[in-house]
């Protein structure tokens, strides 16, 4: 990898997708038996849901701050102190929330291509390594990427 790849470049929706993808992976090999257990990991997803509908207000629909508060707490995601530093974190920062959710929905994108195509020959361990092996990077080229990786491994 060239060293200035080596300097997180901020690809968040890299960064963040792949982290949203692989808190999915506990469920998938059934870490959650039982909703009790999987309590923590919904509570997360109703906080992003809710975060993805603020960043969206804010910077497509104009919210207010107040807007995004009153919006905040009537999702009940969490509690006063959190909801304030997020509100003005989703103020500052355009699409963050959107970014980690295209990331994900990327990378599932890509699994989903992988194994059809694949099929047998599909590895998850061998596909996780390659989303991880360039290091972050722009979807374009994650995609790219994988579509190469994807010809190699039907052409063995």
């Amino acid at each position: 990898m060239p060293k200035f790849r080596l300097h997180g470049l901020g690809f968040n929706a890299y960064i963040e997708g792949w982290a949203l993808y692989a808190e999915q992976l506990g469920k998938e090999v059934g870490f959650y038996q039982d909703p009790v257990s999987d309590y923590g990991r919904l509570s997360s997803e109703l906080f992003r849901a809710v975060r993805l509908v603020v960043d969206t207000g804010i910077h497509s629909k104009g919210w207010t701050r107040d807007q995004v508060v009153d919006f905040f707490r009537k999702s009940g995601a969490v509690d006063e102190p959190t909801i304030q530093s997020e509100t003005d974190r989703y103020i500052a920062w355009p699409a963050q929330a959107l970014s980690y959710k295209v990331g994900q929905l990327k990378i599932r994108e890509l699994r989903e291509r992988a194994q059809k195509e694949l099929g047998p020959k599909f590895d998850i361990r061998k596909f996780h390594d390659e989303m991880l092996d360039g290091g972050t990077l722009p979807l374009d080229l994650l995609e790219a990427r994988t579509d190469q990786w994807i010809a190699q491994q039907r052409s063995r």
